[in-house]
């Protein structure tokens, strides 16, 4: 009876194809013999066309260097060129423009407020300082008549 219960717990998982079942499969059998043989010449020739774009793109490469050294651009010019190219592109987007408006405008407010409420503390300032004034004047006036009598 134990036999019997593990055999029905036990149950071979099922699983999808792996690159190596998928690899044992003879795909070559697909196709034709002169199909075959076509592949292989345009591989080749693939094979042979990326060697020399390499190569060519390697000849390029150095042959830029050569120029940049000729010019005197060295690598810290590059990248203050690079900076600067992007720094342009980057005003240049309709982001950066209406975020610079934006924050312009709030600039503008901001000034504005401070500016108000500077103009209304100068005033308070100012009304106390009459008030005290006035206040001092009254009382030193006052002073002197209240000692006559």
């Amino acid at each position: 009876m134990e036999g019997q219960a593990r055999g029905l717990l036990e149950t071979d998982s099922l699983h999808e194809p792996d690159e190596e079942t998928i690899s044992r499969i003879d795909l070559s059998s697909m196709i034709s013999e002169e199909e075959r043989e076509e592949l292989k010449t345009e591989l080749v020739k693939l094979e042979d066309e990326i060697t020399t774009l390499r190569q060519v793109l390697t000849a390029k490469e150095k042959h830029l260097v050569e120029i940049k050294q000729k010019l005197g651009m060295n690598l810290m010019n590059e990248l203050k060129q690079n900076f600067s190219k992007g720094w342009h592109e980057m005003q240049t987007t309709t982001a950066y423009k209406k975020t610079h408006e934006t924050l312009s405008h709030a600039g503008q407010k901001a000034t504005a407020a401070f500016s108000n409420v500077g103009t209304a503390i100068s005033k308070k300032f100012g009304d106390m300082r009459s008030h005290s004034i006035g206040y001092s004047i009254r009382h030193s006036i006052s002073m002197p008549a209240m000692r006559r009598k």
